[in-house]
C-alpha cells in the first residue's frame, strides 16, 4: 500500500484553503493563534496580528486583576499581624488572671472589631470577673459534651453552629450569631468569636491567624496562673 505524499507548497495551499474555509478556527486554538508570526509590512495591520495583540492585552489584564487581588490579601494580612502582634504585646503586660481575661475581650472587640466573644474557662477562679463574656467551667472538658469532638483536636473551627452549641456559647445573645470562630485554648478552655453576619467565618477559611491568637492567649493564661 502506497501513501500519497504532498511536498511543503502543497501542504500550505492546503492549509490555507481550509483556513479560508473555517475563518473561526484561530478563535477555537487561541494558543495557536498567539504563536504565529506576521511579516512587518508597511500599511494596515492583519488581523491576525490584532488577534494576537488582543489576547496578549487580555492576558495582561488577567495578571494585572491577579496581582492586586493578591496585593490586597497581602495588605489585609499585614494589618491582621500587627493586630495579633498587638495583642500579645498587650498581654505580656497582663500580670493577673483577671487582667488577662479582660485584655483578651477588650483587644479581640476593639481591633478585631468583633461583634460577640466568649471564653469559656475550665476550673473556678475567684479572681476572675464575672461578665456575660466570660463562662468558667469547674468540670472542665467533661462538662461540655457538645463540644467533646471538638476538644479532641487542637484544629479552629469556622463557620456555623447547631443552636445547642451557640446557646451554650453565647447565652441570651446567640439568638443573633450567624457565623463563628473557634479555637481550644490547650487545657484552659474554648474562646468562641461570634459574628452577625452568616459570612464572616466560613467552613474552610484560612486558619493561620486563629492558631497564632489561639496559641498566644493559651500562654498569657498559663503564665497568669503561674504568676497567681
Amino acid at each position: 500500500m502506497t501513501a500519497t505524499l504532498l511536498d511543503d507548497a502543497t501542504q500550505a495551499r492546503v492549509v490555507a484553503a481550509y483556513l479560508k474555509r473555517h475563518p473561526e478556527f484561530l478563535s477555537e486554538y487561541p494558543d495557536l493563534a498567539a504563536k504565529l508570526t506576521m511579516p512587518r509590512e508597511q500599511g494596515a495591520v492583519s488581523s491576525l496580528a490584532v488577534y494576537q495583540l488582543q489576547s496578549l492585552r487580555d492576558k495582561n489584564a488577567e495578571l494585572e486583576r491577579r496581582l492586586a487581588e493578591l496585593i490586597e490579601i497581602a495588605a489585609e494580612n499585614e494589618k491582621l499581624m500587627e493586630r495579633v502582634h498587638a495583642l500579645t504585646v498587650a498581654l505580656m503586660r497582663a500580670n493577673t488572671l483577671e487582667v488577662t481575661a479582660r485584655t483578651v475581650m477588650a483587644k479581640l472587640s476593639a481591633d478585631f472589631h468583633t461583634e460577640q466573644v466568649s471564653l469559656l474557662l475550665f476550673g473556678d477562679e475567684p479572681q476572675l470577673p464575672r461578665a456575660d463574656w466570660l463562662q468558667q467551667v469547674a468540670g472542665g472538658a467533661s462538662a461540655l459534651p457538645e463540644f467533646a469532638d471538638f476538644l479532641q483536636h487542637n484544629e479552629p473551627v469556622s463557620g456555623r453552629l447547631s443552636n445547642e452549641k451557640l446557646g451554650r456559647l453565647f447565652g441570651a445573645d446567640a439568638g443573633q450569631i450567624r457565623s463563628v470562630a473557634m479555637m481550644r485554648l490547650g487545657d484552659a478552655g474554648i474562646l468562641a468569636i461570634g459574628s452577625h453576619s452568616p459570612d464572616r467565618f466560613q467552613p474552610g477559611m484560612g486558619t493561620l491567624f486563629l492558631k497564632m491568637i489561639a496559641a498566644t492567649i493559651t500562654a498569657a493564661l498559663a503564665r497568669a496562673r503561674d504568676v497567681s
